[in-house]
């Protein structure tokens, strides 16, 4: 099988071929992002991660607390089910999710879509591992990991892809998550961490299942 990385750099690769000069575009945008730090802020390796409690697919609120009861969690902030590197990622951690509750970890995915519209009943009943929904992006902005979207990629998804992120995300489109994994022990400390700006590169299953091995 496939790493995540082989998979998303077939996709970018895919895009460059299609619509060149939409991806140079994302490239400028990702670099003068990274040249501003984006995501500088971001809780770090040794942290206490900020508590919360947010709906499920089904409106059911979970807190982390709960989670944390439970033992190690993996929590991973992603855009939304519209976003296909957002669907390479969630399908490569389920392939996985076996391996992640082995090592008695929870694994926890966070978007900002509303909780009845980030998932259908057949997605719902096929992911085996916590979804919820972070409506107003407080959680992201906690985490230091939320993002406010450019116009350019803001246009792209409004016009080229008939996104309408204000109503996907009830009102607040133009702030998304930057693609984050974090791994909490059962103390809710940071213990690793991927983040990155550019939402092309997510954080490899194998790397977060190291990080859990640590724990164990």
């Amino acid at each position: 099988m496939k790493s995540l990385k082989e998979q998303t750099d077939a996709k970018i690769a895919a895009g460059r071929q299609a619509n060149p000069d939409f991806m140079q575009g994302v490239d400028e945008v990702i670099e003068q992002a990274k040249a501003f730090q984006q995501g500088g802020d971001a809780i770090k390796v040794g942290q206490k991660a900020t508590s919360f409690e947010l709906p499920d697919p089904t409106g059911n609120s979970i807190s982390l607390e709960a989670l944390l009861a439970k033992g190690p969690v993996v929590l991973t902030f992603y855009r939304g089910g519209w976003c296909p590197y957002c669907n390479l990622q969630l399908r490569a951690l389920q392939a996985r999710l076996e391996d992640i509750q082995a090592l008695g970890a929870t694994l926890v995915a966070v978007s900002p879509q509303v909780p009845d519209g980030s998932m259908t009943q057949d997605e719902i009943r096929e992911i085996d591992f916590v979804v919820l929904s972070d409506q107003d992006a407080k959680v992201a902005s906690q985490y230091g990991i939320a993002w406010e979207v450019p116009d350019f990629l803001l246009d792209h998804m409004r016009v080229d892809r008939n996104l309408d992120l204000e109503t996907i995300n009830n009102g607040n489109g133009s702030v998304l998550p930057i693609p984050a994994t974090f791994v909490l022990n059962r103390d809710g400390v940071v213990t690793w961490r991927f983040v990155d700006v550019d939402y092309r590169t997510r954080a490899e299953p194998d790397d977060i299942i190291n990080a859990l091995k640590v724990l164990s």
